[in-house]
């Protein structure tokens, strides 16, 4: 899982916990005192009431108790008030609702106030006397609303829900803010491992004043002192092959006149120190090569290609080598793309994979070109032993060979493939090797249109 991820439903996963944990109090903390506190209030208001109007009744009559009644009945939160007999005639006040009937039937046999309960009214009756004889004071009440968190099971429902839907948003916003520099820093690491030297996370990062900007900042440091070793170390190379080029023309002059003067029982040593010489020399050529590819010191002139054409050429001089070794090269597939490209560099790169092809395989080599509407990808198929997978992705550096091909004779420096995947790069193309099912090893290039 992310670390995005593990912030963002940690982060919401608390949040949504917090709101159920207040949705909890507030129900269990709230709503039964708020009823407590309107049954006393019911209790207070009807206990009082009913007092004043015995006590009105006996100073002011009956026209004091009916303006008594209408002004308790002006009141906000009361519905209807009354005051009836045990025939439920009235007496003053309103006439009894049908809820406030069924509770005048059992209020008369007692002397406590008697409720009557309803989702939205609560109705309270006590008997009085008026007089000599018993009444009873009725009044019906408006309940007041509850609170949010108490309303219907669906509004509370979609309440709870807008509420974890709001603070998922918060925590996505500083999940995203927390995560984004490290998926950058990734992204600028795995960019770097693939040979990026110049590239740089701090300004992708953003102003910001904390660890991860610290990082940043030291990332970029350490990837300009790696491009600094690097480039110095390759120049290193260069200068060493452009000085060791003189020493290694004079030694071929000085061969030259050994070989003249030699009485013939020397010449299988001249002939050796000649085979050294010269792959000293070619050595030497394919790192200046190499060089000037990684280094792009050079402009590379490009014109119109027809790429089925240079694989063809190339194909026909490579299966010309291979004939002395009862191996063979062909053509499987064919295609008369036409690429932007140096003529001389693809037709290095292709030339090199297939010496390296002609090396190990047990047969042949096979080729195929396939034009597409935006690139066109040449397949390069031997029939040798493979590569492990581990080492599929190294064979393409400077220098390095498969361990097996160490032990071969035929191994070459490990140069042919690095060179051939410069070349490539300098067209925006690009070049992998992967196993065949049946065997041996398939490397693929793929060439854009327009470089």
């Amino acid at each position: 899982m992310s670390l995005f991820l593990k912030i963002f439903l940690w982060f919401w996963l608390s949040i949504a916990l917090v709101v159920a944990v207040l949705t909890f109090v507030n129900w269990s903390t709230q709503s039964e005192p708020l009823t407590r506190q309107w049954q006393t209030y019911i209790v207070e208001s009807v206990t009082i009431n009913s007092q004043t109007a015995e006590q009105i009744y006996k100073g002011a009559g009956k026209q004091g108790l009916d303006e008594f009644i209408n002004r308790i009945a002006s009141a906000e939160r009361v519905i209807s008030v009354g005051i009836f007999d045990r025939n439920k005639k009235r007496i003053s006040g309103n006439e009894p609702t049908d809820e406030a009937k069924e509770l005048l039937d059992k209020s008369y046999d007692y002397d406590n106030i008697e409720f009557k309960r309803m989702t939205d009214q609560t109705i309270g009756a006590k008997k009085i006397k008026l007089g000599d004889a018993d009444y009873l004071f009725v009044v019906q009440y408006r309940r007041p609303p509850q609170t949010p968190f108490l309303t219907e099971a669906k509004n509370r429902f979609l309440q709870i829900l807008a509420m974890i839907f709001t603070a998922g948003l918060g925590c996505y916003a500083l999940a995203l803010y927390l995560s984004s520099p490290i998926s950058k820093l990734r992204a600028a690491t795995k960019k770097l491992a693939n040979g990026d030297l110049q590239t740089r996370v701090a300004d992708q990062v953003g102003n910001r004043h904390d660890e991860l900007a610290v990082l940043a900042r030291d990332f970029d440091e350490m990837a300009e002192r790696i491009e600094t070793l690097i480039d110095s170390q390759k120049r290193l190379t260069r200068d060493v092959s452009h000085e060791l080029r003189s020493p290694l023309a004079r030694l071929n002059v000085a061969l030259e006149l050994a070989k003249a003067k030699s009485n013939g029982e020397d010449n299988k040593m001249l002939d050796r120190i000649e085979r050294e010489s010269k792959q000293l020399n070619d050595m030497i050529s394919q790192i200046l090569t190499l060089s000037k590819l990684e280094s792009q010191s050079e402009t590379i002139e490009k014109r119109d290609i027809n790429i089925g054409k240079l694989v063809e050429r190339v194909v026909a001089d490579a299966d010309f080598e291979a004939q002395s070794q009862n191996k063979k090269v062909e053509i499987t597939q064919n295609s008369d793309a036409k690429i932007v490209g140096n003529e001389n560099l693809l037709s290095s790169a292709i030339e090199n994979v297939l010496r390296n092809a002609l090396r190990y395989t047990n047969s042949k080599v096979e080729v195929s070109v396939n034009g597409g509407m935006s690139e066109t990808v040449i397949k390069i198929r031997d029939h040798g032993a493979g590569v492990p997978e581990d080492e599929l992705e190294k064979l393409f550096k400077p220098f390095h060979r498969v361990a097996e091909a160490r032990e071969r004779k035929s191994g070459g420096v490990g140069l042919g493939l690095a060179i051939a995947e410069q070349a490539v790069h300098a067209h925006k193309g690009k070049i992998a090797a992967k196993n065949a099912e049946n065997g041996g090893l398939i490397v693929e290039i793929k060439l854009p249109h327009q470089s």
